[in-house]
């Protein structure tokens, strides 16, 4: 059949249903194609409406009013095709853009169009990453991308997996960790171990508490390091603290390095870290979930200095490298760990004499069944960009957090730094209303900063124009945190960006 133009699709569908479309029917391709073709000018009438500075981010509406705006009811009949159209143009209209260049909300900003390509053929493709039997093409990449990965780490050898996002890949270093220090534990459960303790930053991600929760050894044996004025963890606290787990007769075990820290993209000194590490007999993981991509980068990637000497690595392509939500990986110095720490042989789907070398199967080497691929749209915008347009676009988005900070300063009177020199592109601040600019810095003005952040925030939903997330840290009250991980983001739009908040805020 030859090719048809997008512009030249089906408009209407009249009584045709699923049941119209192949493989249901054996004549269903026409329809098929016609559906799908009207699923992508769909989408790319989204593309275009994400990428024009002029459309707005979002049509805000509360969840009682938007429950009352769409149907989402399920009900006993099939809706007919040009309902389920209809449906997939709604979803999208009520939906944000997080390609949006004023969409500063996220670490994972931007839209990379070579990565939604691959994802699109990942979904034609769907199947599942446990086995070569059904993913070989996949498989392979896999294999070839993460080992390309910790050649950039630093790790000769190792092993690596894609994990269901960056808390994920964290729960997997921790139980590789304890799996290596103590074996018996995956028999016998946790009569066999001592009492493990967890050291992470006070500005470290949740995760790291979470997998205290989840791995049994309570909340409470994470204990949190405190950070310097940047944000970074101390390493002489980190010591003081690990002197005294010892003498109360725990057992340290894992130290979690945070490289980007959520809030303040703060990067805790790994050297000092793993130096410690080594004299204790600790895990020393770095949590590069955000920070990771500026391995990438000639200029930047001495944020990192000393990551090789690291035991693991989470790395989320999914936030500064731009692939498509979700794309995490973690990454283990150790070959065979994973395997050994989460081998469960079931013989229904890892059979040891299959024709062909089983140890490309992956399913064994992780606590899911059912694995996503989430390879392909790496790859894929991997080759699109090469290493050098890699660099390129980290080094573009640092740029423009410079930008920002320049602009920052040059208007003191209206907004305040949080962080004078941020490491990372995250940019902490308040805006300051002509209200309370002639008030004292002191902690009454923060507080009432910490209320105006909110009011403004609400204001940019309720408008649609701008979206910046907002957050307290500590006895810091509210602040914006501008992500700039959108590589589409110009100087024009930073400019916009504090120019609307002083028409949205000027009045509070």
């Amino acid at each position: 059949m030859e090719s048809q133009s997008i512009n030249n699709i089906k408009i209407h569908f009249g009584n045709k249903y699923y049941t119209d479309l192949s493989p249901l029917t054996k004549d269903g391709f026409e329809v098929t194609r016609d559906f799908l073709l009207r699923v992508v000018q769909i989408l790319l009438e989204f593309l275009k409406s994400s990428a024009d500075r002029s459309s707005k981010i979002l049509d805000f509406y509360q969840p009682e009013q938007l429950k009352k705006i769409l149907d989402f009811d399920l009900l006993a009949e099939p809706k007919k095709l040009d309902q389920l159209l209809t449906d997939c143009r709604n979803t999208l209209k009520f939906q944000v853009k997080t390609g949006h260049p004023y969409y500063f909300n996220q670490l994972s900003c931007g839209l990379d169009i070579v990565s939604l390509a691959g994802e699109w053929l990942t979904a034609a493709a769907n199947t599942n990453m446990f086995t070569y039997e059904i993913a070989p093409v996949f498989i392979l990449m896999e294999q070839v991308t993460l080992k390309k990965m910790r050649e950039i780490i630093g790790f000769s050898d190792g092993d690596s997996i894609l994990a269901p996002g960056g808390a994920i890949s964290n729960l997997y270093a921790v139980m590789a960790a304890r799996h290596k220090m103590f074996p018996n534990y995956k028999t016998q459960g946790l009569k066999c171990l001592p009492q493990l303790v967890i050291f992470t930053s006070d500005h470290s991600h949740y995760s790291i508490k979470g997998t205290g929760m989840i791995t049994g050894l309570g909340t409470d044996n994470v204990i949190p390091v405190p950070c310097d004025n940047r944000g970074k963890m101390i390493p002489v606290e980190l010591e003081k603290m690990v002197v005294e787990a010892v003498a109360r007769g725990q057992r340290p075990f894992f130290v979690n390095c945070t490289s980007g820290t959520t809030v303040l993209g703060a990067f805790d000194p790994i050297h000092p870290l793993a130096d410690i590490c080594e004299k204790y007999d600790m895990w020393l993981h770095v949590d590069a979930a955000w920070g990771g991509g500026c391995l990438l980068s000639r200029k930047y990637k001495g944020l990192l200095d000393g990551i090789e000497r690291a035991n693991s690595v989470t790395w989320n392509p999914h936030k500064l490298m731009g692939s498509l939500l979700q794309c995490s990986t973690v990454h283990f110095k150790e070959n065979g760990l994973l395997i050994s720490c989460n081998m469960l042989s079931a013989d229904y789907l890892f059979q040891q004499d299959k024709h062909y070398d089983v140890t490309y199967d992956t399913g064994d080497k992780v606590i899911q069944c059912g694995r996503h691929n989430d390879i392909f749209k790496l790859w894929l915008m991997w080759r699109s960009k090469g290493m050098t347009g890699y660099e390129k676009h980290i080094d573009h988005l640092f740029d423009m957090a410079h930008y920002m900070i320049r602009k920052l300063n040059e208007r003191k009177d209206r907004f305040f730094l949080i962080l004078k020199e941020p490491e990372c592109v995250n940019i902490s601040f308040w805006y300051v209303p002509p209200s309370i600019r002639n008030m004292p810095h002191n902690k009454d003005k923060e507080i009432k900063l910490g209320q105006i952040t909110a009011k403004l925030k609400g204001r940019m939903m309720d408008t649609g124009t701008l979206m910046i997330g907002y957050q307290p840290l500590g006895n810091t009250p509210n602040f914006f945190r501008a992500i700039i991980s959108n590589p589409g983001v110009k100087e024009e739009d930073v400019d916009y960006m504090l120019n609307e908040l002083e028409r949205l805020g000027h009045d509070l």
